[in-house]
């Protein structure tokens, strides 16, 4: 399982557009992602990866760039 490229897919699912190019970027700052599509992020991710990423428990500055959340999916795969 390439878990960048499959995150990347959910991102670009959920902005519209393709980031992959945009690895550092910061997605709420540059107004991509906002709370409903954390949200939806967040259910996409526990649904393809088999993981818990409640939104209880979320800390956007851990979730901002694409880079963070694939590192955020791979630590929480195991």
């Amino acid at each position: 399982m390439d878990v960048q490229a499959e995150v990347i897919e959910v991102l670009n699912g959920i902005i519209g557009e393709d980031i992959s190019d945009q690895m550092d970027e910061n997605l709420f700052d540059s107004g991509l992602l906002d709370s409903m599509a954390t949200v939806e992020l967040l259910l996409d991710l526990e649904n393809k990866f088999s993981i818990q990423a409640p939104v209880s428990e979320f800390n956007r500055d851990e979730w901002d760039t694409p880079n963070k959340i694939i590192a955020k999916v791979k630590s929480l795969i195991g």
